[in-house]
């Protein structure tokens, strides 16, 4: 949030992305070796991973649920959707606030939210947006963000189950392609909606 914000009653916290990587997974880390290790542990590649649109550079979680749309397995064309859904939660606004550093009451006060235009807390911006950047990890090949252009039309609260749906519209050539970038919630409101350049390269081979 832009401009002069009140902090009352808000604990300043360091920027220090193992203490939030230790509050987002629930171990206690003591190193960035630790932290990566813990990070790794949260998360496994489910057999829709495995199986969808070739070799994936994402990791994956149970509750989390993806959906591909493509004329040709593992090769990218117009008209081939992504949807990538899951549920935000309180620990995702906290570990969001802490790690951004974006501490602004209204995603983290009941109180001071419910006086606000929302009537509620409201998940970051930039938070809901990043579903979008989760959508495109799923694209066959290593997603090289180039550009975002996007417009916010309704806020996301804290619980809500929220879908980002990203299209290919228009292949640029050599490997760079133009994508529809959508966020929905469960009642099928718009949240979000905007246009991404992408660049896709090979995956590495770390075998």
């Amino acid at each position: 949030m832009n401009g002069e914000e009140s902090t009352a009653g808000i604990e300043a916290v360091p920027y220090n992305m193992a203490d939030a990587w230790a509050r987002a997974t629930g171990h206690l880390v003591k190193s960035a070796v630790e932290v990566n290790r813990a990070a790794l542990a949260a998360y496994g590649l489910t057999d829709s991973e495995r199986t969808s649109g070739g070799p994936s550079v994402a990791y994956a979680r149970p509750e989390w649920e993806l959906h591909r749309e493509a004329a040709e397995e593992g090769v990218l064309t117009v008209g081939d959707r992504i949807s990538f859904s899951k549920t935000l939660t309180d620990e995702d606004v906290a570990a969001f606030a802490d790690v951004s550093g974006d501490t602004n009451r209204l995603h983290l006060e009941e109180g001071f939210a419910e006086e606000s235009r929302f009537g509620d807390r409201i998940a970051h911006g930039t938070l809901v947006s990043g579903l979008i950047s989760a959508a495109l990890a799923r694209l066959p090949g290593l997603t090289i963000y180039l550009s975002q252009d996007m417009t916010f039309l309704a806020p996301a609260y804290i619980g809500d189950r929220l879908t980002a749906t990203i299209e290919v519209v228009d292949d640029l050539e050599d490997n760079k392609y133009i994508l529809s970038t959508n966020v929905h919630n469960e009642s099928d409101k718009q949240l979000i909606k905007g246009e991404a350049v992408v660049l896709i390269d090979p995956i590495p081979d770390t075998d």
